[in-house]
Parts: C-alpha cells; structure tokens; sequence
C-alpha cells in the first residue's frame, strides 16, 4: 500500500505548479515512473532511451562540451570580426574563470544559455529516473529474462553514475542516493567517496552486460560494458588527483581496467582516414556517445556542437555571417601540441591555418559530414562523444606510467600516435613520459572536453607551463574548478549549502 501511495505522489507531482517544491526539484516524468508503464520489454527500452535523452538535454541546451571541458584554461580566443563578435567573447570569460560575469545576465552571450551549467536538476532526474527502473526490474517485468535484466540494470547504473561523475567534475561535493523515490533531504557528500561509491556499484554490474553489440545501430548509443569499464578509468583517475594516499590504488585500477578493455577485442581505432565514421558515431571506436541525426529528425541546438565556434565557409554557412571562425586556438598553443610534422592529424583535423591567430583557424576534426546546401546555417551532422577508445588507450598509459610501468605505458601510447601516422615515442619514462601522455591526449581529444578536465584533476591548472589560466593552490582548494550551484538547490534541504568559492564572489 505504501509503495502505491508513492508513485500516486510522484505521478501527481509532475503536474504540480512551479511554486510545488519536492527535494531537488526531482520530478520524474510518468513515462519514466508510472505504476503501469513497465509491462514489456518495449517499455524497459524506451525508459533506458529516456534517461539518456535526459542526461543530453544538458549537453544541448547550452554550449556546454565547450564551456565545461574546453576554454577555462585560456587556450582558445574569440574572432574580433567574427559574426556577432561580442557574443563570442565568452571563450575569454571563460578564459579568466569569471563565471559569475558569465552569468550574471544581459550579456551578448546570454542566448548560450550559460546559467542552466549551474542547474544540476536533470541529472538528478535521470538518477531518480534510473533508480526506479532498477527496483522495478527486481520486482520483474513480463517478458523480460534474467539475463536481459541484469542487462539492463547495468545501463541503468551506467547512466545514473555517469550523471554522478558529471556532477562532480562540475560541482565537486554532491549528494548521493540509490534508493528509489528518494525524498530525504541529504547533506552534499565528498566527491571522492561519492565516486568510489559508484565506482563499487558498477563493479556489480559490469560483467553482466555484453561488450559490445552486434546491431551496429546500438553501437556507443545504449550502454555497454565498454562504457562502464571506460567510466570505472575516468573515475579512477579522477580521485588519484585528489585522493593521494590511494593513488596507487586508483592508477592500478585504471591500468587493468584498460588492459581488459584491450583484450575484449571489442574496439579499435579507425584509420585516421575514416575519422569520419568515427565523428559521424555508431563506430568500433565509441564507448559512449549520445547519438545524434538528421536521418532520425533530432533536433540539435545551433550553439550546442563545438563545431559551431570553429568551423567557418563552406562548412558553415551563410558565406556572409561564416566569412572567419567565431573562435580560434592560440597558435602559440598550438604549436606547442603539433610539433611533429608527421602527425596526421594536423592535416586531417585541422586546414592549413592551424597555427593562425586569427578566425582563419578551422578544426576540421568536426566538419565532418556536413549536410547544410544553400544558405542553411547548420552544423554537420555528427555525434556528441563522450568515451572513446582512443582517450582511454591513454588513460590506461597515463596510469602505467604512474605506475612506473613505463614500457606498457609506451606501448599503448604509441597505438594512438600509430593510428595517427605521428612518430613513435622514444623518449625516457618518469616525468618526461607522465608529460608526453598528457600532451598526446590534448592533441587526441581536442574539442572533445577533456582538456580542463585533465588540469584540474593532474593538478596541471596550478602551473603556467600548462595553462593560461592558472589558479593558485588557495583558489583551488575552495573550488574555483568548480562551476557555482544554482541556489534552487537549497529549497527544501537544511543541509545543503553552496559552493563556497562562487558564494564569495569568485575571488
């Protein structure tokens, strides 16, 4: 009876008014929840689907791979004569970490949308919304095996830890549950335990979903244990940055969960001269992606893709508003990451002005599959990509390397730069290793939103050798990685308090 009365009071609160406040804001929709929703298989698939178009809601609503992943180091400057140049300038708010500025409303920026960063609810409903569907798979769906509910069990935990780990790189400390129709309110609790916590619970699930799939439509779309083993390295190796009397333990972890990866046969890397199956998704390369296209009639905000920033005529168009590049890489940077003439990249991924300082800078990494004719102003037709291979190739080389295995470190760091046509490293192992691997995934995963990633947690961000932008040791013990929360979360939780570095004014 009491189960009962739950879903009515759920199913009842997505209608409520604005002014109706449940904890969090958490309002699971009745297609994710309703009582009588989960009766098929179908129905299982389709509320999987939704979560994760839940979790993308927040990658397309604003430039989010961007402003989160990219441009908070100061690498990469706006286009003075660009279209709307002064709504552009926000790579250099960005830049200075003056977020608060960045928000602060009535800005040329504002259509970006910037504040919805500081917006955590959706993840918290896609958590909600994955929680649920793990208590009514224990309760048994028709027509659904066991195999195919622990199956889906783990896509669940997937999604609702991937919404955890996105969390924590944006907010650090976060509160944490997996109880469904969770309502009590809850304290923010430390990001390393909250991530070893999830860490522990996709361990229960991971050898119980396949690989990979066979469907090549599923591919890098639904979860798979690719995709978990790929969140366990990323989780791993964030808390070795800020749990250092257990990084061994992490680095060991992340190195045999990438050797398994590895062995699985599940993947690998496309020639670099197929990058464009790889950009357009579904390839033998993803992990995870939130896949995305015309064929499909998804619709795509325009300021969403990166491409947007640094693709110019022909590939974005109107000619008249496309003359130049919104933004551009500092080619002082840049040259500082292709130095190898070799390195096929350079041709592939980038024209002829990669190392211009001006809007003439193209990374055509994602100009890929460009579909606009006429005077259609569209970005091509490619995925958001979240893991792929070729990131955790040098994930599992980087925690080698800290391992002090640095032969097993070479090696796979040179399977990314084979594929690349670039030299192979002979260089020494130590620091001089640990330095090439963070510099070969800059160059690998650039515009992916890795980058700010990688400073914050290798502590790199303290240093100006690797960042334009560098925040002391003081500025970053009180969050200034972090972004601000937005003070909606305080409704109805005498526990919950803000990130203290934004409260203060960002200073």
């Amino acid at each position: 009876m009491k189960k009962v009365i739950i879903y009515t009071i759920i199913m009842a609160a997505t209608f409520c008014l604005p002014s109706c406040k449940k904890f969090l804001d958490v309002q699971p929709l009745d297609k994710l929840t309703g009582n009588n929703f989960f009766q098929s298989k179908e129905d299982v698939v389709a509320n999987i689907y939704n979560l994760s178009r839940i979790v993308f809601g927040k990658y397309n609503e604003t430039h989010f791979v961007g402003a989160t992943g990219e441009y908070r180091s100061g690498e990469v400057l706006y286009e003075s004569q660009s279209d709307l140049a002064p709504a552009r300038e926000f790579v250099e708010i960005l830049g200075k970490n003056n977020i608060l500025f960045l928000i602060s409303g009535g800005r040329p920026w504002d259509f970006y949308n910037f504040s919805r960063i500081t917006d955590w609810t959706a993840y918290y409903q896609a958590i909600q919304g994955a929680n649920i569907l793990i208590a009514k798979l224990d309760e048994g769906v028709p027509g659904v095996s066991e195999a195919e509910k622990n199956s889906f069990k783990a896509e669940a935990a997937f999604i609702r830890s991937l919404s955890y780990f996105t969390m924590v790189r944006l907010y650090g400390n976060v509160v944490y549950y997996t109880d469904a129709f969770h309502s009590t309110a809850q304290p923010r609790e430390n990001f390393v335990s909250v991530l070893n916590k999830c860490i522990a619970d996709l361990k229960t699930y991971k050898n119980s979903i396949a690989w990979t799939y066979t469907d090549p439509s599923l591919k890098g779309v639904r979860a798979s244990r690719g995709s978990i083993v790929a969140l366990m390295m990323e989780m791993n190796m964030w808390n070795a940055g800020f749990d250092p009397a257990n990084a061994q333990k992490y680095y060991q972890e992340t190195a045999d969960l990438g050797k398994e990866l590895i062995a699985s046969n599940a993947y690998r890397l496309l020639p670099i001269n197929e990058w464009a199956t790889v950009v357009k998704g579904r390839s033998d390369e993803s992990l995870f992606e939130f896949y995305r296209s015309i064929n499909y009639g998804d619709a795509n905000a325009n300021i969403a893709p990166i491409a947007d920033m640094f693709l110019h005529y022909p590939y974005k168009r109107p000619e008249y508003t496309h003359r130049v590049s919104f933004a551009y890489y500092r080619g002082e940077y840049m040259q500082k990451l292709f130095q190898d003439g070799s390195d096929k990249r350079i041709t592939s991924w980038f024209n002829e002005d990669i190392f211009a300082d001006n809007g003439k800078f193209m990374m055509l990494k994602f100009a890929q599959n460009s579909f606009s004719t006429g005077e259609e102003d569209a970005n091509p037709d490619n995925t958001f990509m979240v893991f792929r291979y070729g990131g955790e190739i040098l994930l599992a080389a980087e925690a080698l390397a800290d391992l002090g295995e640095d032969a097993e470190s070479i090696k796979l760091l040179n399977m990314v730069r084979d594929r690349a046509q670039a030299s192979k490293y002979t260089g020494g192992g130590g620091s001089a290793l640990k330095d090439f691997i963070f510099y070969e995934r800059s160059r690998e995963l650039i515009g992916e939103g890795h980058h700010y990633f990688d400073l914050v947690r290798t502590k790199r961000i303290l240093s100006n050798q690797w960042s334009y932008n560098v925040l002391t040791a003081d500025k970053f013990s009180r969050g200034a990685w972090t972004w601000p929360i937005n003070s909606s979360a305080l409704n109805n939780n005498p526990f919950m308090v803000l990130n203290e570095y934004w409260v203060n004014g960002g200073n």
